[in-house]
């Protein structure tokens, strides 16, 4: 799938009908079928009519059909897929090349920063300043990030933690949650179905939530968040990009520096001498 077609299906599908976003889903599943397929086979692919299909690139931001086909062909053209190494030189990485790759994470960051408001970035760090404890939560392949997440702020202030970690620790940890302190949620597709119940917890202890997520969760994480972050994370594969919620957090832990001044850059100074006393690192 073209890059800006990619970027479009993930800008727009939640403005879609549900007829559309059958086709959505299945061009973001399978991008090649733009390519190899003609409309009316799309149509039977996605289960919809023609009519509908011929709507769905408009509403999109195309012509029609031809338009959004003949724009994927031009940019697979520009370049060649590349080998992973020089004894197979037959495999792709998706048959697109490294600036493919590069230049789609270049527009997720780029619309990202462009479209967030100018002060969104402060008001979330102002938020986590006046917190009495943070809570980092994500779930499958973002619970790393969480983790990233807390050890980020946990490197400039007291009392950050990890949400729902273990299963098993969930009402511990959400008995320990109240009022102002802040939930950054980190979450991408699939979402796990007990995260709505995590969330509406939240809210009754009048947490702030922070949402990292995509555009096609927005509608629905602003309704339990007091922030939302929409990421741009198109890829060329099934495996969202995480490029752009890592450089989110990173900005807005620089944020958080500004909010905090000196006793911030104290805490670090702290936790650098004690790595150098404990010898923990080379």
């Amino acid at each position: 799938m073209a890059t800006r077609l990619t970027l479009r299906l993930q800008e727009r599908i939640s403005r879609l009908t549900k007829a559309e976003q059958k086709l959505a889903a299945l061009l973001l599943e399978n991008q090649a079928l733009i390519e190899t397929h003609s409309a009316t086979e799309l149509s039977t692919l996605a289960g919809v009519s023609k009519a509908t299909t011929a709507r769905f690139f408009r509403n999109i931001g195309y012509t029609d059909f031809d338009e959004a086909r003949s724009q994927a062909r031009e940019e697979r053209n520009r370049t060649q897929p590349y080998a992973y190494s020089q004894a197979t030189p037959d495999k792709a990485v998706l048959g697109r090349s490294i600036g493919d790759h590069l230049n789609l994470e270049l527009l997720n960051l780029t619309r990202t920063f462009e479209e967030m408001r100018p002060d969104m970035l402060t008001d979330a760090a102002r938020l986590i300043h006046d917190a009495p404890r943070v809570w980092c939560m994500g779930f499958g392949a973002e619970e790393g990030l969480a983790r990233l997440a807390r050890l980020t702020f946990a490197r400039l202030r007291p009392d950050v933690h990890v949400l729902a970690a273990d299963a098993g620790t969930w009402a511990e940890d959400l008995a320990m949650t109240g009022p102002r302190d802040v939930l950054i949620l980190l979450t991408l597709e699939p979402r796990p179905k007990f995260q709505s119940a995590l969330t509406a917890y939240a809210r009754t202890t009048r947490m702030n939530v922070v949402t990292l997520t995509d555009h096609r969760f927005l509608a629905s994480a602003q309704r339990f968040s007091r922030l939302v972050i929409g990421c741009h994370v198109a890829s060329f594969g099934r495996i969202p990009s995480h490029a752009t919620l890592i450089s989110v957090l990173r900005m807005l832990a620089i944020a958080y520096i500004g909010q905090a001044g000196e006793p911030a850059h104290q805490r670090m100074a702290v936790i650098e001498e004690i790595n150098e006393e404990i010898d923990l690192f080379d």
